[in-house]
């Protein structure tokens, strides 16, 4: 029997629905800067007609300033997607934030903002990442003919990293990572295909453009995308080069329109990002909005150290080096292989070369997230390509950093940039252990933090044992 297509294949869609309901599942503080300011200029445009954030100034230390006002000093990319949300979240409940005091002390105005930024978090980020993680099953299946390792891969990017607990919240890195995925998934498909179906060249463009619109430094990351993009564009006719590139460009061209139209906007010129502005962390004032170059100490912090290493928060990534060598060591799979190589690379010297690599309050490197779903293609092949015992302990390391994760999600994604060692003490000693969690049962439902976690153990483990049968009756 030949492998159905994604859109057909029920392991797809369980891998889809599992790491969109642990995602959406858990939450993360409304007035963390990262998540208010982006909100904050959301219902500003919508309530008040411009950009403006002075009304919510104090509230954040995370802002821009040009003239007598206060604005968002983010991307816009995120406050865009948040536009419809509010708007629609505003008409059915029938009450706008002026209807309450913008402050911490005022349970309205914290509630208010808490469902806007659930919302957007569960329907956007949250959906974004399940598909991000849908889409390297079928990627990894296709290139190792091995369904098994495109769930290996899949799992390990949606609930094995902290792309989990970066999807609680309405920060860039998950979604840059998830698109960034998605781009490449749509290079590597209608490169597959004798004639390019138009509808890989727009995804890819689209998932480009929009990855930059919400975070600009994947102008950078997303290199590798289209490198691999133009290689397999090499042995194709003129007429076919052209159009697919032309696709592509008009697609991530409307992501361009979208950002000078925000500038235009909330600013009065599309000569002005809102990092130009930033009033409070004079780093930004370095090289181009903080970024030198890597710095060897940095990247091995990043990797290894116990306040933002990578490995510290997933350690199911130590495997994908293995596989990614052995995706360039396959003629086959060997392009994939290099966009691997390079989409893991950049997005740590891109974080090294930054004033503050550390992220402030963050568990892991959070501004080297977008390399994790190529890390995981390494995952995939090298759990195709292993034997019983080392797929055994791969499994086991899976394990573990899926309920490692499980704690960081629902307890804290931020960790505090003054702690050293960020998992055991920002995560389980400040808050998992005293039982300081955000779930949907606990914050809406009446129920306790731990009988919202035992709610997702119970819902989430049915849904991973339906995702094993599945499988498991898939044609060999």
């Amino acid at each position: 029997m030949p492998t159905p297509p994604l859109q057909r294949d029920p392991v797809a869609w369980a891998i889809l629905l599992l790491t969109w309901f642990s995602c959406a599942w858990f939450g993360s503080w409304e007035f963390n800067p990262n998540n208010a300011v982006r909100m904050f200029a959301a219902i500003a445009i919508v309530e008040q007609g411009d950009a403006t954030i002075d009304r919510y100034a104090p509230l954040t230390i995370d802002k821009a300033r040009f003239g007598e006002h206060y604005y968002s000093d983010k991307a816009p990319g995120m406050t865009l997607l948040a536009l419809p949300v509010v708007a629609v979240a505003d008409r059915l409940s029938g009450v706008t934030s002026s209807d309450y005091t913008p402050a911490f002390e005022d349970p309205g105005f914290n509630r208010f903002l808490k469902i806007r930024i659930r919302l957007v978090a569960a329907l956007v980020c949250a959906g974004l990442t399940a598909l991000a993680a849908m889409l390297l099953y079928g990627w990894v299946r296709g290139l190792t003919d091995d369904a098994g390792a495109g769930v290996v891969a899949a799992l390990s990017y949606g609930l094995g990293t902290t792309v989990w607990g970066w999807s609680t919240t309405i920060f860039g890195h998950a979604p840059v990572a998830a698109l960034l995925v998605i781009a490449g998934w749509a290079v590597w498909r209608g490169s597959a295909s004798p004639a390019i179906p138009w509808r890989y060249p727009l995804v890819a463009g689209l998932a480009l453009g929009w990855a930059v619109l919400i975070e600009h430094s994947a102008l950078i990351a997303g290199l590798p995308v289209g490198l691999y993009a133009l290689w397999s564009l090499r042995d194709r006719n003129r007429a076919e080069q052209g159009r697919a590139a032309g696709i592509v460009l008009a697609a991530g061209a409307s992501a361009l329109v979208l950002l000078l139209g925000y500038n235009w906007f909330a600013f009065g010129t599309v000569f002005r990002l809102g990092y130009s502005g930033v009033t409070d962390f004079a780093g930004m004032q370095e090289g181009l909005f903080g970024l030198t170059y890597p710095k060897p100490g940095v990247l091995y912090q990043l990797t290894f150290g116990e306040r933002r290493g990578m490995l510290w928060v997933a350690p199911i990534l130590i495997v994908a080096p293995f596989g990614i060598a052995l995706l360039i060591a396959d003629a086959r799979t060997r392009a994939v292989g290099w966009l691997a190589l390079g989409g893991a690379v950049l997005p740590f010297l891109i974080n090294a070369s930054y004033y503050y690599w550390d992220g402030g309050n963050a568990t892991g490197p959070r501004h080297a997230l977008p390399a994790v779903g190529f890390l995981c293609l390494g995952i995939g092949m090298f759990w195709a390509r292993a034997l019983r015992w080392s797929r055994l302990a791969v499994a086991a390391l899976l394990a573990g950093s899926v309920v490692l994760n499980m704690a960081i999600a629902s307890a804290e994604i931020t960790a505090p940039g003054t702690v050293e060692r960020a998992v055991r003490d920002g995560v389980f000693v400040e808050r998992f252990d005293p039982g300081y969690l955000r779930t949907v049962a606990d914050e809406w439902l009446g129920f306790t933090p731990w009988q919202g976690l035992a709610i997702w153990s119970v819902v989430a483990g049915a849904m991973l044992a339906v995702l094993l049968l599945l499988l498991r009756r898939r044609p060999a």
